[in-house]
């Protein structure tokens, strides 16, 4: 398994692979354009798995300068169980902090359960004592 930085190259592949994990929800802030400033934004953050020429993971990784965020962690369903996702996640947050970031959220639908399993036994914490708002200006009524 090789993981290497993402670029606006794996684009198709990194939309295929999500439009094919249940649980994962793509929106109109997955456009190419939006993807690519989200990139250029946060240099070498988010990253891609690829297994036998094949990508079998994503993670979306960013910050705002003082929390880091992942976004999408997805590995292929015949590819898990296999340290994959761990991995993405452990090298998205040695990149944050470099930067100097060491505390990192992410939100996982309330009804995937094995996103919230993952989580939890990877030691993650399950914050219930906030709620997140989301506005939404664009047309895609999918907030």
């Amino acid at each position: 398994m090789d993981i290497r930085p993402m670029t606006l190259a794996d684009y198709d592949g990194v939309m295929a692979l999500m439009h094919g994990v249940p649980g994962v929800a793509v929106r109109a802030a997955d456009a190419p354009e939006a993807i690519g400033r989200y990139l250029e934004r946060n240099p070498g953050l988010s990253l891609v798995a690829e297994e036998g020429g094949a990508l079998v993971g994503c993670v979306f990784c960013g910050h705002d300068g003082r929390r880091g965020y992942l976004h999408h962690v997805v590995v292929a369903p015949a590819a898990r169980g296999r340290g994959i996702g761990a991995a993405m996640v452990a090298r998205a947050l040695d990149g944050l902090a470099a930067l100097g970031i060491y505390k990192t959220h992410l939100d996982v639908f309330a009804d995937n359960a094995p996103a919230i399993a993952f989580w939890q036994h990877t030691g993650w914490q399950r914050r219930d004592d906030i709620v997140r708002f989301s506005f939404n200006r664009s047309d895609d009524a999918n907030i």
